[in-house]
Formats: C-alpha cells, sequence, structure tokens
C-alpha cells in the first residue's frame, strides 16, 4: 500500500513539474524572439547581411533543436534524480520529457498568438501538428536519457554527453543564425560551451571511477 502511495505521489509530482517547466522554456523562448525581433532592422542591408544583437544571440541559443532536447533530458533528471527505484526511473524520465516538450509547444504557440494579435483560443493553429508529435517521439527517449544520468559507468557517462555532443553535431550539421556573423557567433559560444561541459563530464568519470576501484591501484 505504501509503494502503491509513494509511486502515485511520483507521477503526480511528474505530471505537475514537468508540464510547467516546459511551459516556461517555452514561453520564454517566444519573449525572446520577441525581443529579438524588436531590435533588428531587416530593411537595412548592412544588418540583413553582418548585423546581430545580443537578444538575437540568445533567440539563436535558445531556439534551437539542442537547447529544446536538453529541456527534455534536464526534466528527466530533475524527476528522477531524487527517486530510489531504478528500474521505473527511465519509464518516469520519458514521461517526464515528452510532457515537458508537449507543454513548451503549446507555451510557445500560446505566447506566440497573443504576440502577434490573435485570440488565445487560436492558440492551437499557430504550429503544425507535427510538431506535438515529434515532442513525444523525441521527448520521450530523450527523457529516458536524462533519467540515466545518475547512473555509474558507461550509461551514465553517455547520457551525460548526449547534449553537449548533441550541441556540437548541431552546430557543424544545422548552424542556426540569419547570416553568417551570427551563425559564426552562435557556434563559437556552442562549441566552447560544448567543449567545457565534455572536458568537465570525462575528468568526473575518471576520477569516480579511480575512487571507485582503489582495489586496483593497490599491489597484491
Amino acid at each position: 500500500m505504501t509503494v502503491t502511495a509513494r509511486s502515485s505521489d511520483v507521477w503526480a509530482k511528474i505530471l505537475v513539474s514537468a508540464p510547467a517547466i516546459g511551459a516556461a522554456f517555452g514561453a520564454a523562448t517566444s519573449l525572446v524572439n520577441a525581443l529579438s525581433d524588436s531590435f533588428a532592422d531587416l530593411e537595412g542591408r548592412a544588418y540583413t547581411t553582418g548585423g546581430w544583437s545580443v537578444a538575437e544571440i540568445m533567440s539563436v541559443l535558445l531556439d534551437s533543436g539542442w537547447a529544446w532536447a536538453g529541456l527534455a533530458v534536464a526534466v528527466g533528471w530533475l524527476v528522477t534524480r531524487a527517486g530510489k527505484s531504478r528500474p521505473a526511473a527511465p519509464a518516469r524520465g520519458g514521461a517526464a520529457g515528452a510532457l515537458a516538450l508537449l507543454a513548451a509547444t503549446a507555451a510557445y504557440s500560446i505566447v506566440d498568438t497573443i504576440r502577434s494579435g490573435g485570440c488565445a483560443w487560436e492558440w492551437y493553429a499557430s504550429e503544425p501538428p507535427l510538431w506535438y508529435i515529434a515532442a513525444v517521439i523525441f521527448g520521450a527517449p530523450l527523457g529516458a536519457v536524462g533519467a540515466c544520468v545518475r547512473r555509474p559507468g558507461a550509461i551514465g557517462l553517455l547520457a551525460r554527453l548526449t547534449v553537449p555532443v548533441g550541441a556540437a553535431v548541431q552546430m557543424v550539421v544545422l548552424p542556426p543564425g540569419r547570416n553568417e556573423v551570427v551563425q559564426t557567433m552562435g557556434k563559437t559560444i556552442v562549441w566552447t560551451a560544448a567543449a567545457a561541459a565534455i572536458g568537465f563530464i570525462v575528468a568526473r568519470f575518471l576520477t569516480e571511477r579511480r575512487r571507485r576501484s582503489p582495489a586496483a591501484t593497490e599491489s597484491p
């Protein structure tokens, strides 16, 4: 009875926290995009070809695929980090990741609709259904990855490397930005942060691995 109650509490927490975090992220992304547009002078040739603003760089970073993927991973980690039931953690993380991306997509649509002067109840028409389908298809496995972040060994290492490696790869395959200057700045920031994160994660993994196997360093 106690185990069932605890499980219900965990799922209730997921149903509340994951959508709340996702909605906050989606709304913030839309607002940052609006702030970026307010600084853009797209009628001027100089700005179009080489201009940039801090708000635009923030928009490029926040509204990138790797950032949305990172949201699902982070939420999957957050809702499972205090749990003790490891077998159920990936399922809970997967559900949380999907809910977070669904809520983020909906909140983004709502804020965009309101900003454009439309009726709030028409928000569902501002984004194609494909984005909601993608939120579930990608959010579930990414949330499960987040639930594996605390695990020791290779699984935990790969889970922790998912976001920084994914961010670095996206900068090669599909760099965001409307001109070369914005793309270069975005790639530089992401690659620098990704390299620092990867270095820290790998160094910490190796250090913890040495601490957990003292017998390997002791002579017989």
